[in-house]
């Protein structure tokens, strides 16, 4: 039925949604339910959506929300929400880009993402304060988000995203769930915001040492961090062999030996830490 309405839908209004945007939308009834029921959504809840299409989620949220904020980029879109969603009081619809328009008071947030915005977003969210999200991503970039040390998924996504919050695979959603059809399975996943899990001198420079060493995630520390000096001392003017003895005056051997994929998240920051203090 919502397959049918949702195709009977955008061609009334003469869309041909676009793929290259990630414009997918879920014409799976259960896994639409799935996602609120996700969220413990109630009355008390101010709901942030981002990416609305047409509005399949939208209106699910607000038979449970207090209100529905739903931001969409595509103008197309938003005459389909507007017609679609008339008469839902505790709706509102804004026009713009999720990444760059500042972000209304939210408490929660669900939302099936343009996969090409996954992870700009998701950090972007995590900037604010919020209860729990529950996202629909791809299953590979969902699967990163979990993946354990010394796994081939294990990546800078892994470690940024502990920090942040805690994550949980609820599922995975086939192509067929979805109009257009991706090419990849989907995964629903939720977080969970949280205070860090450990503690770091300077920000800055844990996400700069996470950036840098997983540029060369097999290697072993040390020579991932020399290859890689400038992501974390841009205005450090050594020498090559000025960084090599800096690194090994900085670093214990048996972490300057270690792969980086091998890291343990709290490793980053101890690493971190130790480049920090003088």
């Amino acid at each position: 039925m919502m397959l049918n309405q949702t195709l009977a839908t955008l061609r009334r209004y003469g869309i041909r949604p676009s793929k290259r945007a990630g414009q997918h939308h879920v014409v799976d009834p259960t896994v639409l339910e799935k996602m609120v029921d996700h969220a413990h959504i109630s009355r008390e809840d101010v709901v942030l959506e981002v990416g609305a299409g047409i509005g399949n989620l939208t209106r699910l949220l607000a038979q449970c929300a207090g209100k529905v904020i739903s931001i969409e980029r595509d103008r197309r879109f938003i005459k389909i929400l507007h017609g679609q969603l008339r008469g839902l009081s505790n709706v509102q619809i804004i026009y713009g880009d999720a990444l760059r328009i500042e972000l209304p008071k939210f408490n929660k947030v669900v939302a099936n993402l343009p996969y090409g915005i996954s992870s700009d977003i998701t950090f972007r969210l995590l900037e604010h304060r919020f209860e729990l999200a529950v996202l629909m991503y791809q299953q590979e970039f969902a699967e990163r988000m979990v993946a354990k040390p010394g796994s081939d998924d294990y990546s800078r996504l892994t470690v940024n995203t502990y920090y942040r919050a805690r994550v949980e695979l609820l599922g995975v959603v086939p192509p067929e769930a979805f109009v257009p059809q991706p090419k990849v399975t989907s995964a629903i996943v939720r977080l969970s915001p949280r205070e860090p899990p450990f503690e770091v001198v300077d920000e800055k420079i844990f996400f700069d040492v996470v950036r840098a060493l997983f540029q060369h995630r097999r290697q072993r520390v040390r020579n991932a961090l020399y290859h890689s000096f400038e992501e974390v001392f841009p205005k450090g003017h050594l020498s090559k062999s000025e960084r090599r003895v800096f690194i090994d005056e900085k670093l214990p051997h048996e972490i300057a030996e270690a792969r980086v994929m091998d890291l343990e998240p709290e490793e980053f920051g101890a690493i971190a830490d130790r480049l920090t203090n003088p």
